[in-house]
């Protein structure tokens, strides 16, 4: 089988670049290790940043985005038992958030690829990238008890952290830089109407707290763990009285409970590589970077990427012009290390670290503080966690 690109990993950062590419008339083809089913079950991401939205729009698959997606023009930080509201559309001159869950961008993608008539591998087993850095490109894989070879200009690493994309980049020719913090997030799932309209931040003496959601009708909700906690050992009446321990009183009035949809510990981490381009192999997403969720930067930050090689391959093959993809990995990570810097910093700003002691927890409090009556320190705040123009220091 030939294809012009092909795409290794059917998660949103695949099935996004892959929709990308055949509105401009590129043919590509994706093969994923997982089956359908199992990759819509990874409970992931709910807030779009604009980039993000905009990109959707191009691809032609953000109807039920914007129909069913709750536009947020803020959040709150909550703190020392009260709670301070972040206008960010006011702050950033207009510019918001849509919820909506990754789960739900992802079929989208699913289906309109489907209804496209495009070619997805499903359950492809032992995945190969080959010559990436020569003149023949290809991926292997195996299915059905055959060995099938796919050939193509360009190979787009899609697959995910723990992928075999960069796994597969000689050890000399690569750099990781990389933080995992002392604590995960405990996440819940549940049909319960939200507790508050938009999203709240909860810093308190206990651990971080975060109260999200992914309609008026599913709620997903946070606490911070240390990370020799066992998801078997919090019942849904442990979660969600911890949860009321750390929220003001006016949230715990309105706290609506419920039998958990889904229920997990996720440990949290600071990761990039450089660069993310080796020859024809591209990298994007997750097999180039993971960044703690407190910002709500990875799924944008995939789709930034897949943004970038889209508009460089879309070059390459319609001005046969190489710019963009010589400058593939430069572009991205300058957007990547200031999406890092501001999760890196809220991480560190929200959560309970056991080594940091009472002082610490004071300059945390103090920091907040200003945060919140700074206008300069709230607009800050509020630019980088709308999202950063795709040009942003251009």
């Amino acid at each position: 089988m030939r294809t012009q690109v092909a795409i290794v990993g059917a998660g949103p950062a695949g099935l996004l670049l892959g929709a990308l590419l055949h509105k401009s008339g590129i043919d590509a083809v994706i093969i994923e290790q997982r089956s359908p089913s199992y990759v819509l079950s990874r409970i992931r991401a709910g807030v779009l940043e604009q980039v993000t939205m905009d990109l959707l729009d191009q691809a032609g698959v953000s109807a039920r985005a914007h129909a069913e997606g709750l536009p947020h023009d803020g959040f709150e930080l909550l703190f020392k038992g009260k709670r301070h509201r972040i206008d960010m559309h006011g702050l950033t001159g207009g510019s918001r958030v849509m919820v909506y869950g990754q789960t739900e961008v992802t079929q989208d993608l699913m289906d309109a690829r489907a209804a496209a008539g495009l070619t997805t591998v499903y359950e492809a087993a032992n995945v190969q990238v080959h010559d990436f850095d020569g003149a023949t490109p290809h991926v292997t894989y195996e299915k059905d008890g055959q060995t099938h070879t796919l050939t193509c200009d360009f190979i787009a690493g899609c697959d995910g952290f723990h992928g075999v994309c960069r796994a597969s980049v000689p050890e000399a020719a690569i750099r990781t830089y990389e933080r995992v913090y002392p604590f995960g997030w405990l996440g819940l799932l549940a049909d319960v109407k939200p507790v508050a309209h938009e999203l709240i931040y909860a810093h308190t003496d206990r651990g971080f707290a975060l109260c999200s959601m992914r309609s008026n009708t599913r709620s997903r909700y946070y606490l911070q763990v240390p990370l020799t906690d066992k998801v078997e050992n919090w019942s849904d009446d442990a979660f969600w009285a911890e949860l009321r321990n750390r929220l003001d009183p006016e949230a715990r009035e309105h706290l609506t409970t419920g039998p958990s949809l889904e229920k997990s510990i996720a440990p949290l981490r600071s990761f990039v590589a450089e660069p993310m381009r080796f020859g024809s192999l591209f990298l994007a997403g997750d097999a180039a970077h993971i960044v703690p969720p407190t910002g709500a930067k990875g799924l944008n930050l995939a789709a930034s990427d897949v943004g970038y090689l889209w508009n460089a391959l879309a070059d390459f093959y319609n001005d046969q012009s190489r710019a963009g993809i010589d400058t593939y990995s430069d572009r991205c990570l300058r957007r990547v290390w200031r999406a890092e810097r501001f999760s890196w910093w809220f991480t560190s700003l929200m959560h309970h670290f056991p080594e940091t002691g009472a002082f610490g927890q004071k300059m945390q409090e103090a920091e907040l503080d200003y945060l919140v009556n700074s206008e300069a320190a709230s607009r800050s705040l509020a630019e980088n966690y709308v999202g950063l123009p795709m040009n942003f220091g251009a």
